[in-house]
């Protein structure tokens, strides 16, 4: 039975692969079945819009679905993922997203050159240690966009916030829920 996996999560392919490999390997170490490719959508932007994971189950079975479904939750995919099926849509998903857009274009000149974007993210990882962690990034003309993943957004929130007020880099910067 083929199934696809939509996670409503803005991976750039280099991450979801990732995410693939560590599916594959549960499925195929449990005879389940095998990952057989994968996406990811954009939006008009060219920003990451969500990605997707195609599965062939060995099984066309109910108890196949369930053991996948519990399998994708385990490995803690954002809220909003689904299992699509022939006949239906499972809601899966443990994690919540949020999105941090790093101004690209407003700031003063000075701070461009002197600031560091990896010790931006450095800083605000730091900040959401044990409850989110950076799983993918977006560069686009206007923004930087870093995508953390965790168990609480206002949590993530917060402290990105704070942690945000202290490098110059981050001024001006926009977060959004994302999961």
């Amino acid at each position: 039975m083929n199934v696809t996996l939509k996670l409503n999560a803005r991976l750039q392919p280099r991450h979801r692969f990732d995410l693939e490999d560590a599916l594959e390997e549960i499925l195929q170490a449990i005879d389940l079945g095998e990952v057989t490719g994968g996406g990811t959508g954009t939006k008009p932007s060219g920003e990451i819009a969500f990605c997707c994971i195609d599965i062939e189950l060995k099984k066309d079975d109910d108890e196949s679905i369930r053991m996948l479904t519990k399998i994708v939750n385990e490995i803690e995919v954002p809220k909003g993922s689904f299992i699509e099926t022939q006949d239906d849509d499972i809601g899966v998903g443990t994690q919540e997203g949020l999105a941090i857009y790093l101004n690209g274009t407003d700031l003063p000149e000075d701070v461009y050159k002197s600031c560091d974007i990896n010790h931006a993210i450095d800083i605000l990882s730091q900040a959401v240690e044990g409850i989110g962690s950076l799983y993918s990034f977006w560069e686009g003309n206007e923004a930087t966009a870093l995508y953390y993943y965790g168990s609480s957004f206002e949590e993530m929130e917060k402290l990105i916030k704070e942690a945000a007020k202290t490098y110059p880099l981050c001024d001006e910067c926009r977060i959004e829920r994302i999961a």
